[in-house]
């Protein structure tokens, strides 16, 4: 039986019109690696049990998306597929089964998910869920195994990272999907789907930095500044960001690093040159590239007998560990930090609420906004590294 279908008209409907129907929309569907994204009407179908389908009104672009664009992982390559996963929007329709989310709530979604049930998400010992947790090789959903988008001559087109938000509509397992105070600004809500709090959830939750203690970002993208703005608000006395695009200082001074080292500055290497500013290395590194040489150098600057390294990089080289197990001797510790260590549906809402409430600084992270048709000029700001967080406004 053919589905009932909607047309969407600049993306605004009634759930009267669209519950239940499959919705033409537009979005941005990647084709293959490295190629421009194509703006093309998509059919989207209505959500299954257990999931919710939203209407996006802003996403933003992160490096991850960059990564996958590149097809930089081939074990991740299938197209067609529609990226994004940070992103705001209102529920237009709950499936069988939902019960903490209905119509006209404002929700981010998540790319690390939480069930609420498994082993994992009762455990306070990790964010993981069993089943949604972040996944980069999945790409249909998990209920069935199938696609929720379609082309309009019914071919499929495939997910991403739990979420898919380059269009106006998308379908999420409602472990995906975050309920947020509808008084907060959407726009800056974007930013909860994962560069903030991936950054400083890694400074206030996996490294738990503390009043007076010294830290050490390489890498000073989003995540790195974000990491920055963490060990900031919890009083780090001494906060080193290490990049070599001497911009990135200025940005970097605004929201608190009290120092900087570029690498192509000296001929010593970036971790020496720390540990003669910080008298034998940081309490905590954070290493936010993916560049396993940058990994080793982050390792390197932490102090022996308690330092800590925190890995926030994508690393998409099947290169190993660039440390040998003798070092761990040394007292010196690494480990991953996955959403910040934040459990999304239990803890980002009280999260968003510290910054409404000015805890935290958003306005920073976003440097650019543009019309969602003008999507590939945005990654070009990101790999051109003009930006750190371009939002499309759909």
């Amino acid at each position: 039986m053919q589905k009932p279908q909607v047309e969407s008209v600049n993306g605004v409907h009634t759930e009267n019109e669209t519950a239940g129907k499959v919705i033409t929309c537009k979005a941005a569907v990647l084709m293959g690696p490295e190629q421009p994204f194509v703006i093309e009407e998509i059919q989207v179908d209505p959500p299954q049990k257990m999931e919710v389908r939203v209407k996006i009104l802003y996403t933003s672009i992160c490096h991850t998306d960059l990564s996958f664009w590149k097809g930089e992982n081939e074990a991740c390559r299938v197209f067609p597929r529609i990226l994004g996963h940070e992103a705001s929007g209102i529920i237009e329709s709950v499936g069988e089964g939902v019960v903490d989310m209905k119509k006209g709530d404002h929700v981010i979604p998540i790319f690390n998910g939480e069930c609420g049930d498994c082993i994992f998400c009762k455990c306070d010992r990790t964010n993981l869920c069993q089943t949604f947790r972040v996944q980069p090789l999945r790409s249909v959903m998990v209920s069935d195994g199938k696609c929720r988008f379609s082309t309009k001559d019914g071919k499929p087109i495939f997910h991403f990272l739990n979420t898919s938000t380059f269009t106006e509509y998308t379908v999420l397992d409602s472990a995906c999907v975050v309920n947020i105070d509808p008084k907060a600004p959407l726009k800056k809500m974007t930013l909860l789907s994962c560069g903030v709090p991936t950054g400083l959830g890694a400074a206030w939750n996996t490294a738990n930095v503390q009043a007076g203690s010294s830290v050490a970002i390489f890498g000073l993208g989003s995540v790195g500044l974000a990491a920055v703005e963490g060990a900031r608000t919890r009083g780090a006395s001494k906060i080193i960001g290490v990049d070599i695009n001497p911009d990135k200082f200025t940005k970097g001074k605004a929201m608190g690093l009290t120092d900087y080292v570029n690498p192509n500055d000296s001929k010593d290497p970036a971790h020496e040159m720390i540990r003669k500013m910080t008298g034998g290395g940081v309490d905590h590194s954070f290493e936010c590239t993916g560049n396993l040489d940058v990994l080793r150098e982050a390792f390197l600057s932490t102090h022996e007998g308690w330092g800590m390294t925190v890995v926030l990089g994508i690393h998409p080289t099947p290169r190993m560990l660039p440390i040998h197990p003798m070092e761990l001797f040394d007292g010196r510790r690494i480990i991953g930090s996955v959403y910040g260590d934040f459990k999304g549906k239990t803890q980002i809402p009280h999260f968003a609420q510290q910054c409404m409430d000015g805890e935290v600084n958003l306005d920073e992270f976003i440097t650019h906004e543009l019309p969602f048709e003008k999507i590939n000029e945005a990654f070009q700001l990101l790999v051109d590294g003009k930006s750190l967080r371009c939002v499309l406004h759909l």
